[in-house]
Formats: structure tokens, sequence, C-alpha cells
């Protein structure tokens, strides 16, 4: 019985880090074994998980089986999208153009500012006082 070919991607955003598996399927999102809208809650979310698949038309093709680590729910989905939006490229080369105009495979370089000392965040200073 011949296997069914598996594209792998990896994507980051924040802190978050997604192992995503793609295989040619019904277009069924699972994620850390739970299904994907159920995991992530919000619509919103889902519409950013599913932009690599509208985006090359592959919508219900591949089935989606991601690990994802670290960060919070939003850091986590555009780790997702990113992870996808890598395996697709495996996937097909036909892809690329469709994928890097949308830029869909660009890692968002955007990261929390750490904080400094004497201030009550990264920015926010302490309240003033006259007296």
């Amino acid at each position: 019985m011949a296997d069914k070919a598996v594209y792998q991607g990896t994507g980051r955003r924040k802190t978050s880090v997604a192992r995503v598996r793609l295989m040619p399927g019904t277009g069924t999102v699972t994620v850390n074994g739970r299904d994907a809208a159920a995991y992530f809650g919000r619509a919103v979310l889902m519409t950013l998980v599913e932009a690599p698949f509208k985006v090359t038309d592959t919508e219900g093709k591949f089935d989606v089986i991601a690990k994802l680590e670290g960060g919070g729910l939003s850091g986590q989905a555009g780790a997702l999208r990113h992870g996808i939006a890598r395996a697709l490229l495996l996937a097909g080369d036909d892809y690329r153009a469709d994928l890097k105009k949308e830029g869909l495979l660009r890692r968002d370089p955007r990261m929390v500012e750490r904080k400094k000392y004497g201030l009550k965040k990264a920015r926010k200073k302490p309240q003033f006082s006259k007296r």
C-alpha cells in the first residue's frame, strides 16, 4: 500500500512555534489533538489560519495536523498560518507566487519589547508627582 505524501512546515510568530504536517485529504485541521475551531474558539483566528488555502485555491484539498507551542492563541494562529504556507510550497511550487504576493511566506518579525529598569513596562514611565 502506497503512503500518502506528507508535507511538513515550521511556522513562527512572536514566541509561538507551529510544527505542521499537510496531507492530501478533506480539509480537516487538527491542532494539538483537537479540532482547530474548538481550539481557537474565535472565527477571526480560523480565517487567519485558512488564508493560505484561500490564496492558493486549495480549500478542502489538504488535511492539517499541527503541534503548537508557546505564546497565546493569536500568536499560535499566526504561526500555524506561516507553517501551512511553508508546507504548501513543498506540495506545489506553483503556489509560491500567490503566497509570496500575499506576504504569507514572510515571518512576522515583531516581538515584545523588553522591560527597562526604572520604568513600569518597556516605555511606560511611573506617574509624575509634582509634590
